[in-house]
């Protein structure tokens, strides 16, 4: 018996012929995972909201020369880091200066911070932006290529293979970029976790 076909993929063929319902479907189901690998990479929720809209207008514009050649998801998530890389050298080349009247908006880093539908109490809620702000900094700090492997690791639902695929690495050292991201990672936000205090800054 033939396998059955990735539902994924058979949604971007009927795109590929046309089908805006497909389409649709296919926006649904991912924009959150890439609006979240986007807002990772660049902090800004309406920038990362922007740029996802691109992403998904890459892909239907690109729908002609699909090929089902890996999972729908290593294509968009590849397409995605593409556009992402391309805004971060253009933000390099072109830095942004910030408005006055405008860092009210965000949180103590200056960060808009996407909403998280779920329910806290007060204090919970500020734990929890707290500890949010502060993985979004310890994140920030790692290299593009293991802050990528990491965040597709837990956003993008993707095997190794899939995320070798995704950065351009072989299979093996994808699987160290997570490892060396995670140690930093836990060794970074270990000793606010045990004092609530961030390294370097005394509070």
């Amino acid at each position: 018996m033939a396998e059955p076909v990735d539902p994924d993929i058979a949604l971007m063929l009927r795109v590929k012929r046309g089908d805006r319902a497909a389409f649709e479907a296919l926006v649904n189901k991912y924009k959150q995972p890439v609006m979240n690998l986007l807002y990772r990479t660049l902090p800004d929720a309406t920038e990362a909201e922007d740029l996802a809209q691109a992403v998904f207008v890459q892909v239907f514009k690109s729908a002609h020369r699909y090929r089902a050649t890996a999972k729908f998801s290593t294509w968009l998530f590849t397409i995605a880091r593409n556009l992402c890389l391309n805004e971060i050298r253009r933000r390099t080349r072109h830095p942004v200066q910030p408005i006055d009247g405008l860092a009210d908006q965000g949180d103590e880093t200056g960060q808009r911070q996407i909403q998280d539908h779920t329910t806290f109490s007060p204090p919970e809620a500020l734990l929890h932006s707290e500890l949010e702000a502060k993985i979004q900094a310890a994140l920030a700090e790692l290299p593009e290529k293991q802050r990528t492997a990491i965040l597709l690791c837990r956003e993008g639902d993707l095997s190794y293979e899939d995320i070798a695929r995704v950065i351009g690495c072989s299979v093996s050292a994808t699987k160290s970029l997570i490892h060396r991201g995670r140690e930093t990672l836990k060794a970074k936000l270990k000793p606010y976790l045990r004092t609530g205090v961030w390294p370097g800054t005394g509070r």
